[in-house]
């Protein structure tokens, strides 16, 4: 079955949640198995992203923490972490289009987040695309 990449980002969120939750509470966990549990069939956008914003989490945290004023991204609710860490890698690390990007990470904090974070993620992302 194919799976589009608003869909595919919906599952990154979720794969990236359930590793903010297990490394907050120091449990072991392997990404792969986590990945087959949340997505069924192979898909190398999911697991690039989700390798990707693992492999960089200290730097992605550092470009959010810039641009939140006042706040740091560990004060955040972990589906918010997991939006804004996905749309800083996707705008830093992939060639996808910097609109599509913003988009779907709104589109996420406007069904996953409340008003303010959503807010609060469209303004970080816009000044990432406009500072990078």
């Amino acid at each position: 079955m194919e799976q589009n990449r608003s869909m595919s980002r919906v599952h990154i969120m979720t794969i990236l949640y359930q590793v903010e939750i297990f490394n907050k509470n120091n449990i072991q966990y392997n990404v792969d198995d986590i990945i087959k549990n949340t997505i069924e069939i192979d898909n190398e956008f999911v697991k690039d992203i989700v390798y990707g914003v693992i492999t960089y989490k200290d730097k992605l945290d550092k470009v959010a923490n810039q641009y939140l004023n006042n706040w740091t991204i560990d004060r955040l609710g972990n589906t918010d972490i997991a939006i804004l860490r996905m749309s800083i890698y996707e705008l830093l690390y992939t060639d996808t289009p910097d609109i599509v990007v913003i988009n779907e990470a709104i589109e996420l904090a406007k069904k996953y987040s409340d008003d303010n974070v959503k807010a609060m993620i469209n303004a970080v992302l816009d000044k990432v695309y406009h500072n990078r």
